[in-house]
This record gives C-alpha cells, sequence and structure tokens, in this order.
C-alpha cells in the first residue's frame, strides 16, 4: 500500500464517518431534540417582519401551562398564562397564503371561462 493510498483511504473513511456521527447525534440525548422536553409550539401569529405572538406549552401532565410571548428581535415578553386548551386554535391565514389562495381561485375561474 502507497502513502498516498493510505492517506487517499482515511479521508474517504472520515468523510464517510460524518453523515453516519450527525444521524447517531441526532438520536442520542446529546442532540438538539434533548432540550425541547416539556416546551410545545402551539401557534403563533405573526405580526410584523420581526414582531409576532406565539403561544408554547410548558410542563408535562398536569402540570402544564400555555405562555403567550410577545416576540421581537430583541426581546421575549409573557403577555398571558392559561391552563392548555383542548385543541389549539386554527392557523390564520397568512398574507402569503392569503394570496396564493386567491390567485389558485382567479386561476381556477379563468380556465372555466
Amino acid at each position: 500500500m502507497t502513502p498516498g493510498f493510505g492517506s487517499l483511504l482515511w479521508f474517504v473513511v472520515v468523510v464517510a464517518a460524518i453523515p453516519v456521527a450527525l444521524w447517531l447525534l441526532k438520536r442520542t440525548p446529546l442532540g438538539a431534540g434533548a432540550g425541547s422536553r416539556g416546551l410545545r409550539h402551539v401557534a403563533a401569529l405573526p405580526l410584523s417582519a420581526g414582531q409576532r405572538i406565539v403561544t408554547v406549552e410548558v410542563g408535562s401532565g398536569d402540570h402544564r401551562t400555555w405562555l403567550v410571548l410577545g416576540v421581537t428581535a430583541h426581546s421575549i415578553n409573557t403577555l398571558h398564562t392559561m391552563l392548555p386548551q383542548d385543541e389549539a386554535p386554527p392557523p390564520l391565514p397568512t398574507p402569503t397564503t392569503a394570496f396564493a389562495q386567491l390567485l389558485s381561485r382567479l386561476k381556477k375561474d379563468g380556465d372555466a371561462k
């Protein structure tokens, strides 16, 4: 085995090990999902480009609470706390989805004529 071939072989092994290591990391407690236990995103309402109202659920079991948060680029403020509701409120259409729905309706009307 030549020294160049050995170096190339090790390079291939290291490059192949990167996706395997990332896959394993995602499925272990060290991964990013471990920190979100007891925290669940319920709903979000965009107000402007940098402001939104977000509802999150914290805790588990009988100790769950919903927090209504005002989120800006510089701060997060608790606006209200409440008991968890049976179901999350339906998502409000954003201007983008409302425009897309309008465009699809107009296109269907144009095809029908």
